[in-house]
């Protein structure tokens, strides 16, 4: 079970994701108003909070969406489920879709940090069922 602490989006691609506190999610599109939505596998990005907390305690100054995520979730080590893991919160449920992506090293954190935990923490999914989730709601992996 996951804690979702921070619902981000970007209205254009290329900018920094803001938290939004809370966002409606359409099926086979992503979320509404965020650039990166879209009939493709990566329409909601997810990164886990316990990553981010590691890479802070290195000095990293990141702000929820700074690694242009769209949740951010306690309680899940992503990286280490296996695609086809379908996640319920509320009504939404998201299907892991790709596991890590590849950078282009010229992102400002990689600039400052010499690394990015995006290209090896962070999930993708694409949104099977539409709704609402804000922070504080829970995240479950869906049993079938």
């Amino acid at each position: 079970m996951g804690k979702v602490l921070a619902v981000c989006i970007s209205e254009k691609k290329g900018t920094q994701k803001k938290n939004i506190q809370e966002a409606n999610f359409i099926e086979d599109f992503g979320i509404e108003k965020d650039a990166h939505a879209g009939k493709w596998h990566r329409q909601v990005s997810l990164l886990s909070y316990e990553k981010i907390e590691d890479f802070r305690n290195r000095g990293a100054e990141v702000a929820d969406g700074a690694f242009g995520e769209n949740l951010v979730v306690s309680g899940f080590d992503f990286k280490n489920l296996p695609i086809g893991t379908r996640f319920r919160c509320n009504d939404v449920v998201l299907e892991l879709t790709q596991i890590g992506k590849e950078c282009h090293h010229g992102c400002e954190i990689f600039q400052k940090m010499g690394d990015c935990i995006m290209p090896r923490e962070g999930v993708f999914t694409k949104v099977l069922h539409g709704g609402r989730i804000k922070v504080g709601d829970e995240l479950v992996i869906q049993e079938d």
